[in-house]
């Protein structure tokens, strides 16, 4: 998984929302669809993004795909964007 997939997954509005109702609870792929105005085929794609980017599993439940959040992306994530906020000069400033 590499960041560029992390950021173009969360750079799209239906995504986010996918998450945001993943942070709450587990969904069924049915249950994401019905929150939105949109075919399932594309909830899909959209489903099939997040889980190429890690950020959300899947498993079977008898018929139905249960989708999870993948919150130790989020943390991993949320270390590298700290890096460009923290107070420690970084090697090159070092060097000056």
């Amino acid at each position: 998984m590499s960041h560029q997939e992390t950021f173009k997954a969360l750079s799209d509005n239906t995504r986010r929302q996918i998450l945001r109702y993943l942070k709450e609870r587990d969904l069924s792929a049915g249950e994401i669809a019905e929150k939105f105005n949109m075919s399932k085929p594309s909830i899909s794609h959209h489903l099939t993004i997040l889980k190429q980017a890690d950020l959300v599993s899947d498993r079977r439940q008898g018929q139905s795909i249960i989708y999870s959040l993948n919150t130790s992306v989020f943390e991993e994530l949320v270390g590298v964007l700290m890096e460009f906020i923290s107070k420690t000069p970084n090697s090159d400033e070092r060097t000056k």
